[in-house]
């Protein structure tokens, strides 16, 4: 190990690694890219068994505010690395990186800065997510970051239980450790408690609006190297989830802060429990059971205040999971979030509306599975919801698809008769329209046929690049209603080689379902061929107006 400078650092940020040797010299470099410049870098390793070592004593060699220290043997999680690179630290700040993301260049200075404006227990600063597939960049729980703030105790704003990532702070050493606060070892959603426990401690804290942590998002990273909230596939991850939220609901109570256990609830719900219920439609039955079994006992300690802050589609679905109707709730599941309609409503003597095909027998169960707030018969046709199936999808010669749909409509919205309805896809700049008949079948519910030629899709010059989820479009009285269309959640993938433009503008095209959220047709077009070697790379290089113009109208010759 190098020689350390003899100056106090300001800050030290450690940055927690295990077998992640490529990525750790990117997160490293943007730490040593601070615009602060006073600060120690810990690369604390969890005994990694790959390169990284190697590589941490490179970048321990390069720069004489880099330590490397290696944990003797695997500890399974972030509290240890964090904790042991905690007890070695020299700065009276602390801050932590992991080895897949990155700081912002100015994170240190103005997170220190807000430090020395007033001393507060902790500062902290928004967060900026990016998807590694596409790019797409976002910032997380942005209400909460919106404004600079200082917050007198977590009392005064508990929405902030929802920011409970460690990573986005910068703490006082003092405070942490006055109140001997450390990571949880031996457990995994670590931060969960950590920010728990540092929100209720801490006697005031600021905000700023800056993002200060760089955070990288892999939604299609392989199960093996995926995040542990990416690994919600395994029994054992809901097991952990829910250990973390009783070990919060405890301290809560011992440190004097049961009043918030309503607003950490519904945190939980609303979040925690909110990533499973995306996930219920595609496990299997002995998964939902044992689900059930682990979350079902913990939902039943759960204030009543928080269920009812909930949208009334997520308490649907934890209301069917309570009472065991697995294959219902994945059902109502799909619908979460996008305005889909349940396939049935039932209604009481009064005229009340039931989520499914009867009356709840229970006071519960009749609060919980009411639609009425759906507004299903009398809200706008434009916003109106309905629920959008394929029944059977099959292939036809080249890339064509027939596709069998039926239109779910309880809130009895479409006059009886055949429907206009289409299907419209738009994977380029212009819209692809296929117009077909949805036929009754009985009141709320109808059929219909739709043959989709893909060869047909309207594509730029430059090809196409990327995803599509195909809408079903229905009409009435001059108004139109657009919703989305749910796929079988199993089918083979089928893939084919589109020759766009004669053979000039040649795509892969893959059609499958979507896999996650409501699971929806998914189109995915490839450019490959001279699309991909030549025409593309030329059209990024063009920029300028006028050239801009003249591609269009090539493009539209070549149509």
């Amino acid at each position: 190990m190098t020689t350390t400078t003899t100056t106090t650092p300001d800050v030290t940020v450690t940055v927690i690694v295990f077998n992640d040797a490529a990525r750790l010299p990117k997160a490293v470099a943007s730490l040593r890219a601070q615009t602060h410049a006073n600060i120690e870098i810990i690369i604390s390793d969890d005994h990694s068994t790959d390169d990284t070592p190697t590589v941490a004593r490179q970048l321990e060699a390069q720069d004489e505010r880099i330590r490397y220290l290696r944990l003797p043997e695997n500890s399974g999680g972030c509290s240890a690395p964090r904790n042991r690179a905690i007890d070695i630290a020299r700065a009276p700040y602390l801050m932590f990186l992991d080895s897949d993301d990155e700081l912002p260049a100015n994170a240190v200075e103005l997170l220190l800065a807000a430090h020395r404006e007033r001393e507060v227990d902790f500062t902290m600063g928004a967060v900026r997510r990016v998807r590694v597939d596409n790019g797409r960049r976002t910032t997380w729980m942005p209400h909460l970051v919106a404004e600079r703030r200082t917050v007198e105790g977590i009392d005064a704003d508990p929405r902030l239980l929802f920011e409970h990532l460690s990573t986005s702070k910068m703490y006082a050493r003092s405070f942490l450790d006055r109140h001997e606060l450390r990571f949880p070892e031996g457990i995994h959603y670590e931060d969960q408690l950590f920010s728990a426990q540092a929100y209720c401690l801490a006697r005031a804290f600021t905000i700023i609006p800056d993002p200060v942590y760089v955070w990288y998002i892999d939604p299609y990273a392989a199960a093996a190297s995926a995040s542990i909230s990416n690994q919600r596939h395994k029994v054992q991850n809901v097991q952990d989830r829910v250990n973390v939220q009783r070990m919060i609901d405890d301290f809560l109570v011992e440190s004097g802060h049961a009043g918030l256990r309503e607003d950490k609830d519904y945190k939980f719900l609303k979040h925690d429990f909110r990533m499973y219920a995306g996930d219920l439609p595609y496990r299997d039955e002995e998964w939902l059971r044992a689900f059930a079994d682990i979350m079902n006992p913990y939902l039943e300690t759960l204030s009543p205040g928080a269920y009812a802050r909930l949208p009334r589609p997520e308490r649907v679905v934890l209301e069917l999971l309570r009472e065991g109707r697995l294959e219902e709730a994945g059902c109502a599941a799909r619908g979460l979030g996008h305005g889909v309609a349940p396939r049935q409503v039932t209604a009481d003597a009064s005229g009340v509306p039931y989520w499914g095909d009867s009356v709840p027998s229970d006071d519960r169960a009749r609060r919980e599975l009411e639609v009425s707030d759906l507004e299903l018969d009398t809200r706008p046709f434009p916003s109106a919801q309905f629920r959008h199936e394929i029944t059977e999808l099959t292939p036809g010669p080249g890339a064509s698809l027939t596709l069998s749909i039926r239109t779910y409509d309880p809130g009895l919205r479409l006059p009886v008769g055949p429907q206009r309805a289409s299907l419209i896809l738009s994977p380029g700049n212009r819209r692809m329209t296929v117009p077909f008949r949805l036929n009754p079948i009985r009141p709320g519910l109808f059929e219909g046929e739709v043959r989709l030629d893909l060869t047909q899709a309207p594509l730029p010059l430059q090809g196409f690049a990327g995803v599509r989820h195909p809408l079903i479009r229905l009409q009435q009285q001059g108004l139109s209603n657009s919703g989305l269309l749910l796929a079988p959640l199993s089918f083979p993938t089928l893939t084919a080689r589109i020759e766009y433009r004669s053979g000039a503008a040649p795509h892969e095209l893959t059609i499958e379902p979507e896999g996650r959220n409501p699971g929806r047709l998914q189109l995915r077009w490839r450019p490959v061929g001279v699309t991909a070697r030549v025409i593309r790379p030329v059209v990024k290089r063009v920029a300028r107006p006028r050239i801009r113009k003249a591609v269009k109208l090539l493009s539209s010759v070549l149509r």
